[in-house]
């Protein structure tokens, strides 16, 4: 793959196939879908997954650590908001506390990042706000021609339709999508900081 490296050790799993490159001079992107269990990640043209058995303060280290090995060159990170309405609320306040934790990894380095609820990201990415994790993940392969598989295959895509979100805001969008689905980047929460351009 020829997009720039983000991380330490990790590199996008191999076999991904090539979406369109940003245009020239895009801001460098990085979309996450945060989980204790399984948090996707992407970039253009990749996804990957941060998984582990860890619980309690240790698996939080780790994850903090782990994703932050990923968006560390990043110029802009977008991940997806909480979802309120979810019935199971087991590990609520350790995921709260990723999210919080991931945020504030970025503001320490000065990396601005945008939050989009999760009805804003399955609009943009489906035409619908209420679709469900398979209708995204086919939507991503279809429009993107980025294919997850695995067990974070929904992660993953999540994490892309972020990406996507993010690169249409400012400016770069991996290409065309309905209107209906672009007027889903009025609901995020956006950086009020000027994002950098890619180096």
């Amino acid at each position: 793959m020829t997009h720039p490296t983000l991380f330490d050790t990790k590199t996008p799993a191999a076999g991904l196939p090539t979406a369109r490159p940003a245009a020239a001079g895009a801001p460098l992107v990085v979309g996450l879908d945060l989980s204790l269990r399984c948090t996707g990640i992407a970039g253009v043209g990749w996804t990957d997954i941060v998984r582990t058995n860890l619980r309690g303060d240790q698996r939080l280290s780790y994850l903090i650590d782990t994703i932050g090995s990923f968006i560390k060159a990043a110029d802009m990170v977008v991940m997806e908001g909480p979802s309120y309405g979810h019935a199971n609320l087991g590990g609520h306040e350790e995921l709260a506390g990723l999210r919080c934790a991931i945020r504030l990894w970025c503001h320490r380095r000065k990396i601005p990042y945008g939050i989009v609820p999760p009805s804003s990201l399955k609009l943009y990415a489906t035409g619908r706000g209420n679709a469900v994790k398979g209708e995204i993940r086919s939507a991503i392969a279809d429009r993107y021609g980025v294919h997850t598989e695995g067990a974070g295959r929904y992660d993953e895509a999540d994490a892309y339709a972020a990406l996507a979100m993010g690169l249409h805001w400012l400016g770069y969008p991996l290409t065309e999508v309905p209107d209906r689905n672009a007027a889903a980047l009025n609901g995020c929460k956006w950086p009020t900081e000027t994002v950098a351009v890619a180096r």
